[in-house]
């Protein structure tokens, strides 16, 4: 049976967690303080299963003990105890690296119930790997290395992620390695693209809809939070949600529940939220575009994908994959000029810039050819950014003074006429003429058949729906 060492300063509280857990059948060694735990780790670590450790104690508190576990023992679970339940504690330990948190006083169901899915949920022990470069035997800390030590860690836990990076990085690829780490491996892992669609309709496939709940709404509809119970929902592009979307979110991430639309009932919900962006969630919760409280609900872990020019040392085994993937049976080797390019392209489109470079070398079999692209591509990208460096900017151009026969009352109306908003409302609204006309002559092409004329404007059915909507096109009518 596992053995839990257990890290409490007040005897009452350490007897009565030793004596429950014995009663459940598990073995149980004691600590008072955070050096007894360091030292009892030093000595006897390979006995222990699980580390259940109150977070304010003499000597060294809980805080900086889990620190220094999860430095030199990461792949050990480590439950949180506390009286002083707020949310910043709860933040914190949760970013170091605990896998649960349990207010004081502790009710005997649920201090099982956490033992038992920490144990059960248990990841394999991170190993560092030895950088073979290096005599002398020193440590890297490679982002391959790093993603070993987050699987480990992170994937065996419960709490939402937020994964930030540049577009392409690969973000969703990690979140679905930490899904399969995680105790919801069997069940569905979604993907919701949060900038791909209106915002009625991201809270149509968020949260689903009934039958009448809007126009086109044929029949009941369950969303990704409802498909997706058990598992995990990736919110891609989270810094383009609408703003009063996101309250509704949170509701879901606190109260773990939610409506569906036109419906009347809330429904339970057990769901993993990661989420991922490539925005500035802080300077967007400054400018009133992202709410504060979502931000720290999803940030408990913050992992950050670095772009491929930090990660030089992956760039070549990447590109074996990918040739593996588009040529399976193949044994194709990467020539030597080709590789050289691929080290020195600096890949503004990371992981999926090198994809599709790949599969353009499968196609082409010219690695000549492929490289001396690349090469341009360098040498454009250069030159544009030479061409912003000199360009002047609107405040270096002075305005250009009126004649000296012009009043200054007729100047300033001349330069207020000028001025882009309505040239901006004109551009506007021969969009939307544009816009209502191409879908009009799709519905008269298709007999008013809205899914033939969502598939001739190469749109999504709903998005259709939406859009006949705002622009006031009935149904074989135009309003």
């Amino acid at each position: 049976m596992a053995t839990v060492l257990i890290a409490e300063d007040e005897p009452e509280i350490r007897d009565y967690l030793g004596l429950a857990l014995r009663c459940e059948g598990y073995d149980v060694e004691f600590a008072r303080d955070g050096e007894e735990v360091v030292q009892h780790l030093e000595h006897n670590s390979s006995n222990i299963s699980l580390l259940l450790m109150d977070l304010i104690m003499p000597r060294k508190d809980g805080f900086e003990t889990l620190k220094q576990v999860r430095g030199g023992w990461p792949g050990l679970p480590v439950i949180t105890l506390s009286g002083s339940c707020t949310p910043a504690n709860v933040a914190t330990v949760l970013k170091g690296g605990a896998v649960d948190f349990l207010p004081k006083p502790i009710a005997h169901s649920e201090l099982v119930r956490a033992v038992t899915t920490a144990l059960n949920d248990r990841p394999a022990v991170y190993t560092p790997k030895p950088d073979r470069s290096n005599p002398s035997g020193a440590q890297t800390a490679s982002w391959r290395e790093t993603c070993d030590m987050l699987l480990a860690t992170v994937g065996g836990s419960d709490v939402p992620v937020l994964l930030r990076g540049e577009t392409g990085v690969g973000k969703e690829v990690l979140a679905r390695k930490l899904h399969a780490q995680s105790r919801r491996a069997a069940r569905p892992f979604l993907k919701l693209n949060c900038a791909a669609l209106p915002s009625e309709l991201v809270e149509s496939e968020l949260f689903g809809y009934e039958r009448g709940a809007f126009t086109g709404a044929f029949k009941s509809t369950p969303g990704k939070f409802e498909m997706a119970n058990g598992g995990t929902i990736l919110l891609d592009e989270i810094g383009d949600m609408d703003f009063k979307l996101q309250a509704k979110l949170l509701q879901v991430l606190q109260d773990r529940e939610f409506l569906r639309l036109g419906a009347k009932e809330t429904q339970q919900v057990d769901v993993r939220v990661m989420a991922a962006t490539h925005c500035d969630l802080e300077r967007a919760i400054v400018d009133g575009r992202f709410r504060e409280d979502l931000y720290y609900r999803l940030n408990i872990i913050e992992i950050h994908v670095p772009p491929m020019r930090e990660r030089k040392d992956e760039i070549v085994s990447l590109a074996h994959t990918f040739l593996h993937r588009y040529a399976p049976g193949e044994f194709i080797e990467i020539p030597a000029s080709l590789e050289a390019a691929l080290l020195e392209h600096d890949w503004p489109g990371n992981v999926r810039e090198l994809e599709n470079v790949i599969r353009k070398f499968l196609v082409m079999r010219n690695p000549n050819l492929v490289a001396a692209e690349l090469r341009r591509r360098a040498q454009a990208a250069t030159s544009v950014t030479r061409k912003a460096a000199v360009a002047p900017t609107p405040a270096d151009i002075p305005a250009p003074e009126p004649p000296a026969t012009e009043s200054r009352t007729s100047a300033a109306v001349r330069a207020q006429a000028s001025e882009p908003s309505s040239t901006l409302a004109d551009v506007d609204s021969h969009r939307r003429r544009a816009e209502k006309e191409a879908i009009l002559s799709a519905l008269q092409t298709s007999l008013w058949n809205r899914k033939k004329a969502a598939a001739l404007l190469q749109i999504d059915y709903k998005a259709l729906l939406y859009k006949m909507k705002k622009l006031g096109i009935g149904d074989g009518s135009v309003n």
